[in-house]
């Protein structure tokens, strides 16, 4: 049996809210939202290319830690696809992404280029445009 990734879980001071930058931001659909018998909000969502992200707050009893959209062991960030950087920037800015570290400018030949963003509950998320194909 194959080792598939089975979901991404995100935690949110308020997981409705934030599912719905998801789904602005990165055409998410949110495909529950209940209230779980360990007291928290559950939003479970589903990337474009069918990865389950679910979205949750504190459960009774639990405290959040911060969350911190630096560099930092464990899991650090995860990455988008993007065709426009520069597009894709503006659009998810415009949303309230902060840009924590920009893009290199465009070259000739065209290489793979990166950038780093902070969305809501401090996610550090990567974006990923990748030259055109030869």
């Amino acid at each position: 049996m194959p080792f598939n990734i089975n979901h991404i879980h995100l935690k949110a001071t308020d997981p409705k809210v934030v599912a719905d930058w998801w789904v602005k931001a990165f055409n998410f659909t949110i495909v529950s939202d209940t209230v779980r018998d360990v007291g928290d909000r559950f939003v479970a969502c589903r990337s474009e290319n069918g990865i389950t992200v679910n979205i949750s707050g504190a459960r009774t009893g639990e405290t959040l830690g911060p969350g911190d959209a630096n560099a930092h062991e464990g899991l650090e960030h995860f990455g988008f696809d993007s065709d426009n950087l520069e597009a894709d920037l503006a659009r998810l800015t415009g949303l309230g992404a902060v840009l924590l570290q920009a893009p290199p400018p465009p070259s000739t030949p065209p290489v793979q280029r990166i950038c780093f963003i902070r969305c809501p509950d401090n996610i550090r998320i990567e974006l990923i445009q990748r030259p055109p194909a030869a």
